[in-house]
């Protein structure tokens, strides 16, 4: 299963969905798109989207801490 996760240092909901991954064991990647501007540019080409978390479970790309996609995706 690969789990890419898009944040910022800031921002609580993905430290919500952090949390959410190790406490159920989920390995993920993360990367902060303040810093890394080539990230960046990837989390808006998947998602259309500015705004973090962008999540990217096996391709499937949620954005926002939604924990009930979040189960759906990593439950397929």
């Amino acid at each position: 299963m690969a789990v890419a996760i898009y944040t910022t240092p800031t921002c609580s909901y993905c430290r919500m969905a952090k949390d959410y991954f190790r406490q159920n064991n989920v390995a993920f990647t993360e990367y902060n798109v303040a810093s890394d501007t080539r990230r960046a540019d990837e989390m808006v080409r998947k998602s259309g989207q500015m705004g973090v978390p962008v999540l990217d479970i096996n391709g499937r790309v949620i954005v926002g801490f939604n924990k009930a996609e979040i189960e759906r995706a990593l439950h397929r």
